[in-house]
């Protein structure tokens, strides 16, 4: 296994792409021009990201609570029907971790071990007590991944490196490849039993939270475009997996500007993307990609009567029809009118 101060090298030369950086730079400093927030839209902005973190965090690493009843569970106090006792201690953890992450960055500290542990240690509350803010003690496989996580008993070398790296590069990156290298080398050492994703996401957004950003939500629609790029960056090839934390960046600057500019919150959409701007991306109509949607072939979810898709979920939906044979796409093509098929040639 390559040493992780070996993989950093090539990270740092095979980094996030310099137009989307500077596209993310220019909308964080119109984020400062507006500097200091109204209390009001704070909180809202808080709330909205609390839950939507919470929510897409969980769903990733497998909890089946809907972002309703997520809602209901960490903002209410209910218990759901017909879900287990630890999806709803999962709901409840995640909350107070990001509280943890948002009263660790007002007070200023550093990252530390400690920080990390604890951080872990919320994760697991009354899940799994024994491994809650402790590092593993046994090997470890991640199913359908290409890497394999190093051996337990040089997890607290590893950590050692970790930390040492972070702070001999914490003031030569941009805070966004800061925040995401931190992200994968979490993932990478993976050196917990359990909440590895959920602590190193946690951990990433403690980064951006330092430097001025709002919280990066990685959506759930979008999971298996963030198992592909981890797995790219496994085998060394970085570019795709900064670009996706970066447009996940990107978006939420992209909510905090549209709240804070606008007065009416009915066109928030929460870094999802419309039918109609996800046409402009492809060759695909809107009544096309509206099939594909109510079918399950595009991952996508309704908001106010609309559906939204991502970016992300948009190009993995199209990286598959080039993989198979085009059977399957002309089938899609005669089940709905000509007029709502593919654009072009199709």
């Amino acid at each position: 296994m390559p040493r992780i101060a070996d993989k950093v090298t090539n990270m740092e030369t095979d980094g996030i792409d310099a137009g989307l950086l500077k596209s993310i730079e220019g909308k964080k400093h119109e984020l400062d021009t507006l500097r200091p927030f109204p209390p009001e839209i704070v909180r809202k902005l808080d709330e909205q990201f609390t839950l939507e973190w919470t929510y897409n965090s969980n769903a990733i690493e497998g909890n089946t609570l809907s972002p309703r009843e997520t809602d209901l569970v960490i903002n209410r106090g209910l218990t759901i029907g017909n879900k287990t006792l630890q999806e709803h201690f999962e709901a409840v953890n995640h909350k107070q971790s990001i509280q943890f992450v948002y009263d660790f960055v007002k007070k200023k500290k550093e990252l530390d071990e400690a920080l990390v542990l604890e951080i872990h240690k919320i994760i697991l509350k009354n899940i799994s007590d024994a491994d809650a803010g402790q590092y593993r003690n046994v090997n470890v496989m991640i199913r359908g991944a290409v890497h394999l996580p190093p051996s337990a008993v040089k997890i607290p070398a590893l950590m050692a490196e970790f930390f040492a790296w972070y702070y001999e590069k914490k003031s030569k990156l941009s805070a966004v490849e800061l925040a995401a290298w931190v992200h994968y080398k979490l993932v990478y050492i993976h050196p917990f039993i359990d909440g590895n994703g959920r602590t190193s996401r946690l951990i990433m957004n403690l980064i951006l939270l330092q430097n001025g950003y709002p919280p990066a939500v990685i959506l759930h629609i979008d999971r298996r475009k963030y198992y592909q790029v981890l797995q790219e960056a496994d085998r060394e090839h970085y570019t795709n997996y900064f670009n996706f934390i970066g447009r996940s960046v990107e978006r939420s600057l992209l909510i905090y500007l549209n709240v804070l500019k606008s007065k009416d919150d009915k066109e928030d959409r929460y870094g999802y993307i419309s039918l109609q701007e996800a046409s402009g991306l492809c060759e695909y109509g809107v009544e096309y990609l509206s099939y594909l949607a109510r079918t399950g072939r595009l991952k996508a979810v309704k908001l106010r009567k609309n559906w939204l898709t991502t970016r992300e979920a948009l190009m993995d939906y199209i990286e598959n029809v080039k993989k198979n044979s085009k059977k399957q796409a002309k089938a899609d093509n005669e089940a709905v009118s000509p007029n709502s098929r593919p654009k072009g040639n199709g």
